[in-house]
């Protein structure tokens, strides 16, 4: 090695991986979400692609609730539909799109809002509301699969043309329709954007046909205007309270808001412009912000013309669990309006990008967990790889299938809790992200857009537990698993390179002309002549340091010790009559473990390094070295360089007095 690294090769040749083994975990890499799938990092030389193209990716979420958003309104508000819908749409064009543009700003490279929030709050604090944000995203995700495969599945049902053994086999359908997801990432996630361009284009073609076809019915027969409106006022005795109605129960139609977190999350894919940098992609921010704005403004037309056509023309007892527009609105009208042919390939795109849309899904998912959790330690290393996140994703889609028994209604709540929780945050995180550039007027804009979004989601949780139950289940999930895999990895290197500077490599090489390096660790704090003279005169006599060995003092700086991975830099300097290196790490023992082991490989010789030993109780310095970076480092430095170099000729020495 050219000692740039601090990792090291063990000396005995390691087992083949099995073949299955090897398959698992192809695309394996140390680079946080460098893996298949369309949200992955983009290569340098890969060019991108056209906004509206990325659009049509991050849409296959986003229009795909039209399959189901309709019918879910009208269960909601009844006739009061299109009013509420109207609610929906100012949320949506005057909150989220607001927000969403804004965390495009702060976060170009795909993070979203999570790593605006992330930077909030420091040290354990920030990484625990990063796990319970990711709890709520997995939520967000994991329904989305799941209750777009069970649309999907209803959709198949109620096709005139399906066999009767699939009736009442939603569960059994949804089941199928997920393993054939699963098993397209398996194989590999290649030319989403390609598929998923041909799926959106056909999919709103389709639906302007029904929706014409529903609006020309409607105003040839001016009856059913007249009918329904007679309706609704009987129902409701003022404006007033119809508007106040719709206010209430518009929190269960947040779901139609869905695909904004998508929308950032898929900004790596965007082309940007010709003069974007990776510090200033400007191109690609105004880029998705264009993308963002034209996918909210195609959903609110839709959005509202279907609640219009399926609540004028459709059965109110339609709507409801067992009808035939439960579930699959426009396909109903589809199917009255323009025959069972055009009807039946109007499902047949339905359930192909209902069933796409979970795709969009999984790569979110496979987009967020690499991109935190290894790099918290909080996950092994595997979770890098794609294809044992897939396998453990679908499982989890499999349970929560079985759950709600592929019911589309009952899973609305927990979508809804998942994207509000999500919109939230990225609302409160613009708040804040103002604020601190002195915007008066946008922190009060995004402050009131905060309150709405905390008012909805505290309506949807009370009336629809479920959701925050889904969630509370990830939550404890992750945190669990997470601070079992934090202690397992605690033992780790953890170092990436270790780099250093002109002065310490100077020392360096003048007491690695003497011998093998002699490196005492020391406590970092300020020091006398006096201090440093006692220290290598007690050290010598300790551990019986020989007389003709240069010292190194070896002085390592805790910045975050809930950071698990960090670049190592050493500077070195000549003070107090002596020689030292310094360097800033996420915990004592692993940072001088990494650096012993990359001067072995940068000097050839194996280094020895000195220690005293800490009195108190062995259990409290062990919780202080997996909270604090610290504790009894000389018996965990050598348990890490225990796990980090096999062959114990060419470990690092380690010697206490």
């Amino acid at each position: 090695m050219t000692g740039n690294q601090a990792e090291t090769t063990p000396a005995a040749e390691p087992a083949r991986p099995s073949r299955w083994r090897s398959w698992l975990l192809e695309g394996l890499s140390e680079q946080t979400a460098r893996h298949q799938g369309p949200h992955g990092r983009v290569p340098q030389e890969h060019r991108g692609h056209k906004w509206w193209r990325v659009m049509c990716l991050t849409g296959v979420d986003y229009f795909s609730t039209l399959g189901y958003q309709p019918g879910i309104a009208a269960l909601a508000a009844g006739l009061l539909s299109p009013l509420a819908t109207l609610v929906l749409i100012a949320l949506t064009l005057l909150g989220a799109l607001p927000v969403y543009r804004r965390v495009a700003k702060e976060s170009p490279h795909g993070e979203g809002s999570i790593a605006m929030l992330e930077r909030l709050l420091p040290w354990w604090a920030g990484k625990l509301f990063v796990l319970v944000l990711l709890g709520f995203a997995a939520t967000d995700f994991m329904i989305t699969m799941t209750l777009s495969a069970a649309d999907a599945s209803a959709h198949v049902v109620e096709n005139p043309f399906a066999p009767g053994w699939l009736h009442d086999a939603n569960l059994w359908i949804t089941l199928v329709l997920l393993a054939g997801l699963g098993a397209v990432f398996l194989k590999g996630f290649k030319e989403a954007i390609r598929v998923a361009v041909v799926l959106v284009g056909a999919y709103l073609a389709m639906n302007v046909v029904v929706l014409i076809t529903a609006a020309t019915h409607v105003l040839t027969q001016p009856v059913k205007i007249t009918n329904w409106w007679d309706a609704m006022t009987a129902e409701h005795s003022s404006p007033f309270v119809m508007v106040g109605v719709a206010l209430l129960v518009f929190p269960k139609l947040a779901l139609g808001m869905s695909g904004f977190e998508t929308g950032v999350a898929v900004m790596p894919q965007i082309q940007g412009g010709a003069d974007d940098t990776y510090a200033k992609p400007a191109g690609r921010i105004r880029d998705t912000r264009k993308l963002l704005t034209t996918a909210a403004l195609i959903m609110s037309c839709f959005l509202l013309l279907s609640s219009l056509a399926t609540t004028i023309l459709i059965p109110q007892d339609e709507f409801k669990a067992g009808g035939s527009a439960n579930g699959r609105a426009l396909a109903y009208l589809a199917h009255e309006y323009l025959g069972e042919a055009f009807g039946t390939v109007y499902d047949v795109s339905t359930i192909a990008i209902l069933w796409f849309a979970g795709a969009s899904a999984m790569a979110g998912l496979l987009n967020l967990v690499p991109r935190y959790l290894p790099r918290y330690g909080m996950a092994p290393e595997w979770t890098r790889a794609v294809r044992p996140l897939v396998l453990v994703f679908m499982a989890a889609a499999v349970f929560i299938t079985l759950w709600f028994n592929a019911n589309v209604d009952d899973q609305s709540g927990a979508y809804a809790t998942g994207v509000l929780v999500l919109m939230l945050s990225a609302s409160f995180a613009s708040t804040v992200a103002v604020h601190r550039h002195g915007h008066r007027a946008a922190t009060l804009g995004f402050g009131a857009i905060t309150a709405v979004f905390a008012y909805t989601l505290v309506t949807n949780v009370v009336e629809r537990p479920d959701g925050i139950k889904i969630a509370l289940i990830f939550i404890i999930a992750i945190l669990t698993s997470s601070f079992a895999s934090r202690v397992h990895r605690a033992f780790e290197l953890r170092a990436g390179a270790v780099t250093y500077d002109e002065e310490a490599l100077r020392l360096i090489d003048e007491c690695a002309a003497r011998g093998p390096l002699r490196i005492i660790a020391n406590e970092p704090q300020e020091h006398t002549t006096a201090e440093y003279r006692a220290k290598e005169i007690d050290q010598r006599e300790d551990t019986h340091i020989p007389d003709d060995g240069a010292l190194l003092f070896l002085e390592v700086f805790i910045q975050d010790s809930s950071d698990f991975t960090e670049d190592l830099v050493v500077h070195g300097d000549e003070k107090h009559g002596v020689r030292r290196l310094r360097v800033h790490g996420p915990g004592v023992p692993n940072t001088v473990a990494a650096v012993l082991m990359n001067l072995r490989d940068r000097t050839g010789e194996v280094p020895h390094a000195y220690f005293n030993w800490t009195e108190g109780h062995p259990v409290s310095h062990l919780l202080r070295f997996l909270v604090f970076g610290d504790g009894e480092v000389a018996p965990v430095t050598r348990e890490v360089l225990r796990r980090a170099e096999q062959d114990p000729e060419r470990r690092p020495r380690v010697h206490v007095g």
